[in-house]
């Protein structure tokens, strides 16, 4: 089962009148566990296809921060980590969104007052990361997500 979670359009890719949709349901597979596996796999697609577009730019990654409430849940973090075949760590602080807002004012202040800070020195001092909550991609688990994201970049080229 395949999920487009498009409940309000989507913005990355750009299709602001797009739908959600569930492809490959039927009655041997309609269950809760099966349905939320794909909101949130479907979800993270998402982010995918934005990453990829960045990947595609030049623009490298070596891990993955995640941040907010669903950041807490080690079999996201699994998920996140295997459809992007790249490593996740978390936050120490629980609102890191916050933290970033903060770091960037502090950036903008620094700059406006003539006593210029370098972001990632600021980054690097204020964020800490959680050790206990790194997650790596599980090969066999890649190499299946690979195939159905195939699937869902097929169902996008049909919207």
């Amino acid at each position: 089962m395949l999920m487009l979670p498009f409940l309000n359009g989507e913005r990355v890719p750009a299709l602001p009148d797009a739908t959600g949709s569930l492809v490959g349901l039927d009655s041997i597979n309609l269950t809760q566990a099966n349905l939320s596996r794909a909101v949130v796999e479907g979800t993270t697609f998402g982010l995918r296809y934005g990453l990829d577009l960045l990947r595609d730019s030049g623009i490298k990654s070596e891990n993955i921060r995640l941040i907010g409430g669903g950041s807490k849940s080690a079999v996201w973090r699994q998920i996140v980590a295997d459809i992007m075949d790249t490593p996740v760590i978390c936050t120490d602080h629980a609102e890191a969104a916050a933290l970033g807002a903060a770091i960037q004012a502090a950036w903008c202040w620094s700059h406006a007052n003539g006593k210029v800070q370098d972001l990632q020195a600021l980054c690097e001092r204020c964020v800490s990361l959680d050790q206990r909550s790194e997650t790596h991609p599980v090969a066999q688990n890649v190499i299946a997500y690979e195939q159905v994201y195939q699937r869902y970049q097929a169902q996008l080229r049909k919207i």
